[in-house]
């Protein structure tokens, strides 16, 4: 009897530990894709180029406060160039949402960048949305696109 109930305990307490990591795969995925948001802000601020490439898919396509789109060449030319230091890339209001059976993830949030351009100064306060794939046991970026909030 007395082997039964542990039996019975034991089988309880495996269903109640598999149910909880089922349902913490996608909190697992959004952390993981938080952190590569953090991971692409910091390679951007310091133009690591090889780090942002394989951040971004093939086809990856990012459109900016202007309403220009840059495939995943462009974007990275574009980070790669000498003439723009970046001071400050900060990210605030991060929201991660997995979907898609747990291979697609949302990120919004609000970002701020400032630094220096052609020796001009700049600064901007976006919102923006990043699409995040699952490639195999990887999250790549899909698209991104930036606006600048109404004031």
């Amino acid at each position: 009897m007395k082997s039964r109930l542990a039996s019975r305990v034991i089988l309880g307490l495996l269903v109640c530990l598999s149910i909880r990591l089922a349902a913490q795969e996608p909190d697992g995925a959004a952390a993981q894709v938080r952190r590569l948001e953090e991971k692409w802000t910091a390679a951007y601020k310091q133009r690591d180029i090889d780090i942002l490439s394989t951040l971004l898919t093939e086809d990856f396509v990012i459109t900016v406060e202007n309403g220009a789109t840059y495939s995943k060449a462009g974007y990275i030319t574009h980070s790669a160039d000498t003439t723009v230091q970046v001071e400050v890339a900060e990210l605030s209001d991060l929201r991660v949402r997995v979907r898609g059976g747990g291979n697609i993830a949302v990120v919004t949030r609000a970002y701020h960048e400032r630094g220096v351009s052609n020796h001009k100064p700049y600064e901007y306060h976006d919102r923006l949305t990043d699409v995040w794939v699952r490639v195999g046991n990887n999250w790549r970026v899909l698209a991104s696109h930036y606006s600048v909030p109404v004031k």
